[in-house]
């Protein structure tokens, strides 16, 4: 009984709770112009004649098979010897306010067509106001503009929105998150006031939260507690992060007037569609901004289409992390790792990964996710993840961790829950000789149980990143966008020996005209691709020929490459269709 006490006091450790191109001016597209309808791809008119890897593929986002398709409503369930711990035993307990009512009042002049939010969902779904309640912790206390959420996506949404660091004191923050998106099972149940969701893209719903702690007399612990929400469908931290960020302190200071206009901002935007650049007005201010053509297409500062050079203060790349504070300062403590920790993303090595703040986590979870692209996402991945998600007996439990499974935590407890994880990621800066500072869970660094890396750093990149670290925000911000670009680069040039090995698999002319229904790929050997790297090489450094052939066995076993050879055979296939039906 002594040992249950103790781990349930562990786990409330750090609980806080105290064209291409376009100006959106408002169109009249329609919702079925939202993501991820398909365009015509100039890769599928040419990959006959370049040849598979000549383009990058677009096509609609897959769903990650680890939990996109899991719908299970009853939460309650739990793996056996799981402890449980209710919301009220591991929260702190603060006075009631009447900031519910208030908002309420304040909600019901609050008058919006139903037309401008369809507009609205195709980019933000609504945004959710968090409080803290005495007996149950945080809790959704509206949403705007209206919007069904199931009781366990708003708990979900709740503690979520909640930093549960002790680092945290007074002032704001913003992080983000992802969580299961419910709403399809309760159509499926015929629930009406659940109709009015619009359907998932992968599954899952997407935060950006505000979280703001600010001095109360009238509360008995001294402050007051409040986090805006920002949901969506759509996987854009650099943008999202941006709007919760100016949105956030005009709210705490203006209250739900500015929350309205921020609803009719967004619903003047035109429709987002794949690869769109354009400028979006929100609150005063013009972000000019490029979208991804999918999900799984990498957006890089040398291609971006604003007619000029890119420049990080002006620009937003949509789905790229957000560069505040700049990422090498986040990874600092383990830049002479990245090697490692970008072999083990490409292998789908699960990393835990810890932080001092949800901010930090979410920044580096979205910038690990980032080095994936054009991979397509086979694996599940939590920005900040709590002791309180529905889905943490599923994910944090005794058995080995989900394949590729990448999850973001403040709270000390996963550092015992997870200590049979193979890798964990502790980011932060260098910890200085002499320095006081006291930090829950692993020190910053990276560490591995058993990985041993295959292939060569760059160590005149690293020399200069690390002479950055110590240089301007500018500085910073630039070895970031060019640690990010040999990462990148070096995931496109791991798949030059698998695109060359295919391209021996597109049915030839005459094959296609004397084989019946040869309109596809022929079949994937593992010998002949062996035989053709061996012939063939590799461009990356790899430590040797044994280590280069290992690291492509590995890859061959993961999910990641499933689900990449499925996408390069649907584009082959549409492909030959067009060209034989032509």
């Amino acid at each position: 009984m002594e040992e249950a006490t103790t781990e349930i006091e562990e786990q409330d450790i750090g609980l806080l709770y105290p064209s291409r191109s376009g100006s959106c001016t408002g169109s009249t597209e329609t919702i079925a112009s939202r993501l991820p309808s398909r365009q015509p791809s100039p890769m599928e008119s040419h990959v006959l004649t370049h040849g598979i890897g000549s383009f990058q593929v677009p096509s609609s986002p897959l769903k990650s098979p680890s939990l996109s398709n899991v719908r299970d409503t009853h939460f309650g369930l739990r793996l056996a010897g799981q402890k449980t711990v209710t919301r009220s035993r591991t929260l702190p307990h603060l006075a009631k306010s009447d900031t519910a009512l208030h908002l309420s009042s304040e909600f019901a002049g609050f008058e919006f067509e139903q037309d401008r939010a369809l507009r609205m969902s195709q980019w933000v779904l609504a945004f959710a106001i968090v409080n803290f309640d005495l007996d149950v912790g945080p809790v959704v206390c509206g949403v705007y503009p209206p919007l069904y959420l199931a009781p366990a996506e708003k708990e979900n949404i709740a503690f979520s929105s909640f930093p549960d660091s002790l680092q945290f004191e007074q002032g704001s923050e913003v992080h983000s998150f992802r969580v299961q998106d419910l709403g399809p099972s309760y159509k499926h149940i015929g629930l009406d006031h659940a109709n009015n969701r619009p359907d998932s893209i992968d599954g899952y719903l997407y935060g950006y939260s505000h979280f703001s702690q600010r001095r109360d007399n009238n509360s008995k612990r001294g402050y007051q507690q409040t986090s805006l929400v920002l949901l969506s469908h759509l996987q854009y931290p650099a943008l999202f992060t941006i709007l919760i960020m100016k949105l956030g302190p005009l709210f705490l200071t203006h209250g739900v007037p500015m929350l309205e206009t921020a609803c009719h901002n967004i619903a003047n935007w035109c429709s987002p569609s794949p690869g769109l650049t354009t400028e979006l007005g929100f609150l005063g201010s013009v972000l000019h901004v490029e979208l991804p053509m999918n999900a799984d297409i990498q957006q890089l500062a040398e291609t971006a289409s604003f007619h000029e050079k890119f420049d990080p203060t002006l620009h937003l790349l949509s789905s790229m992390a957000p560069l505040d504070p700049p990422p090498v300062s986040i990874f600092e403590a383990s830049l002479s790792h990245l090697w490692s920790i970008w072999e083990c993303l490409m292998l789908c090595e699960p990393i835990l990964v810890f932080g001092s703040s949800p901010a930090a986590t979410s920044q580096a979870v979205w910038w690990l996710r980032d080095l994936l692209r054009p991979i397509p996402l086979a694996n599940d991945f939590r920005p900040y993840f709590t002791i309180h998600d529905k889905d943490h007996a599923l994910l944090v439990n005794k058995l080995p961790p989900k394949s590729g499974l990448i999850l973001g935590v403040t709270n000390p407890f996963f550092q015992k829950s997870c200590a049979h994880w193979p890798h964990v990621l502790s980011v932060g800066p260098k910890t200085r000789h002499g320095s006081a500072t006291i930090m829950a869970g692993p020190p910053p660094g990276w560490c591995t149980r058993t990985h041993r890396r295959y292939i060569s750093k760059d160590h005149q990149l690293l020399k200069a990143i690390e002479k950055a670290c110590n240089a301007s925000v500018p500085d910073r911000v630039q070895a970031s966008l060019d640690l990010r670009r040999h990462l990148s680069s070096r995931t496109n040039t791991m798949l030059v020996p698998l695109n060359r090995y295919l391209n021996t698999l597109i049915p030839s002319p005459t094959e296609r005209t004397t084989v019946s229904g040869c309109l596809r790929l022929k079949p994937f050997s593992t010998v002949d691709f062996f035989s053709s790297l061996k012939a063939n090489g590799s461009p990356l450094p790899f430590k040797s020929a044994t280590k280069r052939r290992e690291f492509y066995e590995r890859w061959l076993k993961t999910p990641a490459f499933g689900l990449w050879l499925a996408r390069q055979e649907e584009v082959v296939h549409r492909t030959l269709q067009d060209k034989w039906a032509g």
